[in-house]
C-alpha cells in the first residue's frame, strides 16, 4: 500500500530526475545510448507507477492522495501542496504516459540524425513529468507552475530544429500566445485565492459553492480562455499548425495528441469542480456554441492546407471542438443524456490520443524516409511504404469515424447526447464536420500514399522496425477501442465519469468525511455503456462487413491497376494536371480511390468561405493575440450579462 500512496509522487518526480541526470551524463557518442535508456526507462517507471493505481483508483472507487512533506490538512483548512488522484486525473495521466513512453521508442530511429540528443531528451522529460503534475494535482497554484514548465518545455522543442527558419518563427508564435494563455490563468488563479483564501481545488469548491461572486465569475473568464489556449479553442487556435509542423514528429504527436488533453482537463475541473454551481444552463450553452465553431473551423482549415503536420494540427482543433460539445452537453448532469454526453467526450479524448499519435507517427515516418511533408511533393508511396500505408489508412478511417474504429463510437455517441438535448443543429454540423475530415484524410491517402510515384522517390524505403512497433501499437488500440466500447467504458470511462460528476468525494478525502455531504447530497448515476449507444448491435458483424469491404476494396484496386497498365494516357488523350495530384484525383476512372472528388467539390463550392479562413489566418502573431483579448472581453460581457 505505501508503494500505491507514492505511486503520484514517483510518476511526477522520476521524469525530472531523469531530465536531470541526462544534463550530468557526459557527451559522446557512446552517451547517447546511456541517454536513450535513461529516457525511456523514466517514461516506463512513470507508466507503471500509474497502472499500479488502476486497481484501487479505477476498479475500486478509491481516491489517492500524497501531502508533500506530510503537511496534511488543519482543522478542515489546506496548509500544504496535496497530490489527489481520482479515476479522471488518472484517466488523463494514463493516456499521457502511454503516449509518451511509445513516443520515446519511436524517437529512438526517427531522431538519430539530429544533434543535441542530450537536450531533446532533457526537454522530452521535463514535458512528460510537468504534464503528468498538473492532471495529478490538487493545487490551483501549481497547476499553474506545471503548465508553464510544460509550455516552455514545449517551446523549446518546437524550436529543436532551429537551423529551420520557420521553427524559431513557431516558436516564437508559441511563446506569444501561450504566454499570454498562461498570463490569463495566473490572473484567474490570484482572484480566486483573493475571495477563498486557499489554493486547494477541493476546498475552493467547497467554500465557492453556490457563493459565487464578481470577481470570481471574472476569474472564471480568465482561466476557461487560458485554457481554451492550451485546448486549441477557437480563436486561440492558431499557435499549434505552426508549432506542430516545425517540432519533431515524436513532439508532435505529444503536443497534439497529448498535451492539449491538459488544456480539456483544466477546462473541465474548472467547469464541473469549482464553478459546478453557476448557472448550469447558460454555460451549457456557451460552451457548446464554442466547441461547434473549433470543430468546423478546425476542419475548414484542415481541408486547405498542403503540409501533411499542419492539416493534422488543424484536425487536432476540429477534433477537440467535439470533445468540448460533449462536456458541454456533460454539464445538463442531472439527465442520462447529459452524462452520455461526458462518456462521449472521455472516449473522444483517449480515441483521439491514440489515433491523432498514429497519424503524425505517419508523418513523421514520411518525413524520415522522403525529407518532406509537402504534400504537393508526395505521391505513389504504397509502393514503397505499404506498412506505413495501411496503419496511416486506420488512422484515416478512425478519425473520420468509420466503423468497426473508434472514432465512430465516440462521434456516434455525442451525436445522440446533442440530439437528445435539444441541439439538432450541432448534430448536423458535426456530420457535416465529419464529411469535412473523410475529405481531407482521402486527400492526404491521395496525395501522399496513392497515385503516381514521383521519380525523386523511387529510393524511399520502409521504416525501421523500432518506428513500425509503437505506431502498430496504436493502429491496434484504435480497432480494440472501436470493437469492444463496453470493455473501454466499464474500466476507464464510467469511473471517470463518476469522479467528475460526484466532487464530494474528491472534497472529502482531502479533508474530513463528511465535509461535503450537505452541498453535494445525491451522487448522479453513471450508466453502463451499451452496444446500443455505442451505436453497434452487434460489432462483430460490423468488423465481418468491414473485412468484406476491404477485401472487396483491393479486388477492386488489382482490377483498376491492370487497366491502367493497359491503357496509356496519350492513348486516352489525357492530362493528369487538372488539379494536381495533392487535391485529390481528379480524373476519377483513373484514381487509385474512387469518391476523391469530395475534397475538390468542397474546396471549389465554398471558394469564399475557404478564402476568408485564409485571410482570417494571417500568421501574424499580433493578430493572434487580438484574437484571444476579443474572446476575453466576450466571454466577461456573456457571463455578466447571464449569470
Amino acid at each position: 500500500m505505501n508503494y500505491v500512496s507514492n505511486s503520484p509522487i514517483i510518476s511526477i518526480i522520476i521524469p525530472f530526475i531523469g531530465a536531470f541526470a541526462i544534463g550530468l551524463i557526459r557527451k559522446n557518442k557512446r552517451s547517447l545510448i546511456l541517454i536513450k535508456a535513461v529516457a525511456i526507462v523514466s517514461a516506463c517507471i512513470s507508466f507503471f507507477s500509474l497502472v499500479a493505481l488502476i486497481k484501487p483508483v479505477l476498479i475500486d472507487g478509491k481516491i489517492v492522495t500524497y501531502w508533500l512533506g506530510n503537511w496534511m490538512p488543519q482543522e478542515q483548512m489546506a496548509i500544504g501542496i496535496g497530490l489527489e488522484v481520482d479515476s479522471f486525473s488518472l484517466f488523463v495521466a494514463l493516456i499521457i504516459t502511454f503516449c509518451a513512453l511509445l513516443s520515446s521508442f519511436y524517437s529512438i530511429k526517427y531522431m538519430e540524425n539530429d544533434n543535441s540528443l542530450d537536450k531533446y531528451y532533457t526537454l522530452f522529460l521535463m514535458l512528460l513529468g510537468s504534464m503528468v503534475g498538473f492532471v495529478l494535482t490538487g493545487d490551483l497554484f501549481n497547476m499553474y507552475v506545471m503548465l508553464e514548465i510544460m509550455t516552455f518545455a514545449a517551446i523549446s522543442l518546437t524550436a529543436f530544429r532551429n537551423d529551420i527558419y520557420k521553427s524559431l518563427e513557431a516558436a516564437f508564435k508559441y511563446i506569444v500566445v501561450g504566454s499570454l494563455g498562461s498570463t490569463l490563468i495566473l490572473i484567474g488563479t490570484i482572484l480566486i485565492y483573493a475571495q477563498t483564501a486557499t489554493l486547494n481545488m477541493a476546498q475552493i469548491a467547497a467554500m465557492l459553492h453556490n457563493n459565487h461572486t464578481p470577481v470570481t465569475i471574472l476569474a472564471l473568464v480568465f482561466m476557461l480562455t487560458g485554457y481554451g489556449v492550451k485546448a486549441f479553442l477557437v480563436p486561440c487556435h492558431t499557435w499549434p499548425p505552426d508549432a506542430h509542423m516545425s517540432a519533431p514528429s515524436s513532439i508532435s504527436m505529444l503536443l497534439s495528441g497529448v498535451m492539449s488533453k491538459t488544456g480539456i482537463y483544466g477546462f473541465v475541473r474548472i467547469l464541473f469542480m469549482i464553478f459546478f454551481s453557476i448557472g448550469v444552463v447558460k454555460v451549457e450553452f456557451l460552451v457548446i456554441i464554442w466547441g461547434t465553431l473549433t470543430m468546423i473551423i478546425g476542419a475548414s482549415m484542415a481541408i486547405i492546407q498542403t503540409d501533411f503536420k499542419r492539416l493534422l494540427a488543424f484536425s487536432s482543433v476540429s477534433q477537440i471542438g467535439y470533445i468540448i460539445v460533449a462536456f458541454g452537453i456533460g454539464l445538463s448532469s442531472k439527465s442520462e443524456v447529459g452524462v452520455l454526453g461526458t462518456l462521449g467526450g472521455l472516449y473522444h479524448m483517449i480515441n483521439h490520443a491514440s489515433f491523432k499519435c498514429l497519424l503524425f507517427m505517419c508523418a513523421g515516418a514520411v518525413l524520415h524516409m522522403t525529407g518532406t511533408t509537402d504534400i504537393t511533393k508526395l505521391g505513389g508511396l504504397s509502393k514503397k511504404m505499404p506498412y506505413t500505408t495501411i496503419l496511416f489508412l486506420i488512422g484515416a478511417f478512425s478519425i473520420s469515424g468509420i466503423p468497426p474504429f473508434n472514432g465512430f463510437v465516440s462521434k456516434w455517441m455525442i451525436y445522440q447526447a446533442t440530439y437528445k438535448e435539444g441541439y439538432a443543429i450541432v448534430t448536423i454540423i458535426s456530420l457535416i464536420v465529419s464529411v469535412f475530415t473523410l475529405a481531407y484524410m482521402m486527400k492526404l491517402a491521395q496525395s501522399v500514399f496513392f497515385g503516381e510515384l514521383r521519380e525523386e522517390l523511387n529510393e524511399v524505403k520502409e521504416i525501421p522496425l523500432s518506428m513500425k512497433i509503437p505506431m502498430s501499437i496504436f493502429a491496434i488500440i484504435c480497432l480494440i477501442q472501436g470493437l469492444f466500447p463496453k470493455v473501454i467504458s466499464k474500466y476507464l470511462l464510467e469511473p471517470a465519469a463518476y469522479s467528475i460528476y460526484n466532487i464530494g468525494n474528491y472534497i472529502d478525502v482531502m479533508f474530513t468525511k463528511g465535509f461535503a455531504e450537505s452541498m453535494f447530497k445525491s451522487k448522479v448515476p453513471i450508466p453502463n455503456m451499451t452496444y446500443e449507444m455505442a451505436g453497434y448491435w452487434r460489432p462483430e458483424a460490423w468488423f465481418l462487413l468491414f473485412i468484406v469491404i476491404l477485401i472487396g476494396f483491393i479486388i477492386g484496386t488489382g482490377i483498376s491497376l491492370t487497366f491502367r497498365k493497359k491503357t496509356s494516357s496519350k492513348q486516352m488523350n489525357i492530362s493528369y494536371d487538372k488539379y494536381g495530384v495533392f487535391t485529390g484525383g481528379e480524373k476519377e476512372e483513373f484514381t487509385p480511390i474512387a469518391g476523391a472528388d469530395l475534397f475538390w467539390g468542397l474546396r471549389h463550392n465554398l471558394k469564399g468561405y475557404f478564402n476568408f479562413l485564409q485571410v482570417a489566418h494571417s500568421g501574424i502573431v499580433n493578430d493572434y493575440v487580438i484574437w484571444i483579448i476579443s474572446c476575453t472581453a466576450i466571454l466577461t460581457l456573456y457571463f455578466f450579462a447571464v449569470l
